[in-house]
């Protein structure tokens, strides 16, 4: 779309134009001349030139009014949505308003998370492509990978689809319609799991079974562990809490459940008490730890082990909160609390740590402190410190909320999970700057290795060519 009007400049100085501000304020031929530029016909080049703009003009605003629209649409789309929800939820009685809203937060905000995530990764791409980072070649795309834009798109529909139906189930549950109320998580579910898995070629259909792909080599780790296996693992560690939430959903919908208070009544089924959720929560940290292991098996890197470690520190975290409901008030106060704590502190900065040092790689300290030698660095970050501190921060505290994030028996205050959860998913997007760039610099080694000696030189044109030589070569 804006192609066209930066474009345009390059285009008239290669036809002999003067530019058009120039011709705008009145200059004459004799102008032209003593800037060494052609000489001109006058009012005919001006002509051309006008029409040229006006052909520009007019292939660009179709495309900028029906964005405009669309964006216009959308957000009073929400806004309805809003409106008809908050007050069907405000025309209930008091006593029943919170335990109810509690159950309709519970079956969406799994789904309102995940497309959160899918938000975030756009971004996440479309930053790649204005830095250079050839994301494709990292995760060995083909040619009909998604763009950010396309990722955006989804994340447009999946918005719409998912605020739509959760709207239609508090306004029929205030209004009396359980029956059609408690249809609506369970299509809405069931609509996510069929497209997900639809065999025929619609819905980005290689994307898709790409994604399948990696969950189930991530599940049974048979094969060499690649890079977007344990980058996905990854990614599924930060959504532990989400999957939680839908067992206990998926586990009220099976046990006819939905738009009742029987879950209430019956909390040992699909409540805190449920045993099921230590399970799911521990089940992507465990999916982690058995790469770790067969990379070690693959590869003989004690490195691993120790990766594999940050993963096992998790599970105490887990299982301890759990136990809240299962010993006696004096046992968890004096011997499983304080352990739970123990666990959670070493969880937390060995992960920070790891981040740091390991997942990154960024020379963090060498670019803060200005030590000697850097080695590779971050061109996301180049001559942004601000940025370091930030990440290096922001990254330390939402490490701290690990543990509550993890921890079954902090979970009364919904709101506030929801919102951590939430935090969590957007260290993890921060997260993927780095991870990826730094799995990008191996991958062109030799050439970022060039670049940074042609820097240190204080060589900087041939530092670019050979940065563009190696975007190229990817």
């Amino acid at each position: 779309m804006f192609g066209g009007i930066f474009s345009l400049p390059v285009h008239l100085r290669k036809s002999g134009h003067r530019p058009i501000i120039a011709d705008l304020a009145g200059g004459d031929s004799e102008h032209a001349v003593a800037d060494g530029l052609p000489h001109s016909t006058g009012e005919n080049d001006l002509k051309g030139t006008t029409n040229t703009m006006h052909g520009v003009l007019a292939r660009i605003q179709g495309p900028v009014l029906l964005w405009s629209l669309k964006v216009v649409l959308y957000f009073a789309g929400l806004c309805i949505c809003g409106k008809i929800g908050w007050g069907s939820v405000m025309s209930m009685s008091s006593d029943l308003r919170d335990l109810f809203f509690y159950e309709a937060f519970l079956y969406y905000n799994p789904l309102l998370l995940v497309t959160m995530m899918v938000w975030l990764w756009g971004v996440n791409l479309w930053v790649f492509t204005r830095s250079g980072v050839d994301y494709a070649a990292v995760f060995c795309l083909g040619s009909d990978h998604l763009t950010h834009t396309e990722i955006w798109q989804c994340a447009r529909w999946m918005t719409i689809i998912i605020l739509t139906s959760m709207t239609a189930y508090l306004h029929l549950y205030s209004h009396g319609e359980v029956s059609l109320a408690a249809l609506q998580p369970v299509l809405l579910y069931c609509l996510a799991v069929l497209i997900l898995i639809l065999p025929f070629g619609i819905f980005y259909a290689s994307s898709r079974h790409y994604l399948l792909w990696t969950v189930w080599r991530i599940v049974f780790p048979m094969q060499a562990v690649a890079f977007s296996d344990f980058f996905l693992a990854d990614f599924l560690t930060s959504m532990s809490k989400v999957f939680s939430d839908l067992e206990r959903s998926m586990c009220r919908m099976v046990h006819h459940q939905v738009a009742t208070i029987a879950w209430f009544e019956a909390d040992s089924v699909c409540g805190s008490h449920s045993v099921a959720i230590p399970l799911v929560l521990v089940l992507p940290y465990l999916f982690r730890l058995f790469q770790c292991v067969r990379q070690y098996k693959d590869s003989r890197d004690v490195t691993n082990i120790w990766n594999a470690a940050k993963y096992l520190t998790a599970v105490p975290v887990i299982f301890l909160s759990a136990l809240k409901y299962h010993v006696t008030p004096y046992t968890w106060t004096y011997i499983v609390q304080p352990a739970w704590i123990l666990f959670g502190i070493a969880n937390t900065f060995f992960s920070f740590f790891w981040d740091v040092l390991r997942d990154w790689d960024l020379s963090v300290f060498t670019r803060v402190f200005r030590f000697s030698k850097p080695n590779l660095c971050s061109r996301l970050l180049h001559r942004r410190r601000w940025v370091y501190a930030w990440v290096i921060g922001s990254n330390l505290i939402l490490r701290g909320t690990w543990t509550y994030k993890l921890s079954s028996h902090l979970r009364n205050n919904y709101i506030t999970v929801f919102v951590i959860t939430a935090l969590e998913i957007f260290r993890r997007f921060q997260w993927a700057f780095f991870r990826i760039e730094k799995e990008w610099n191996l991958v062109n080694k030799p050439h970022r290795t060039s670049h940074l000696h042609g820097r240190e030189n204080g060589n900087e044109a041939e530092a670019e060519k050979l940065l563009v030589g190696s975007n190229q070569s990817v």
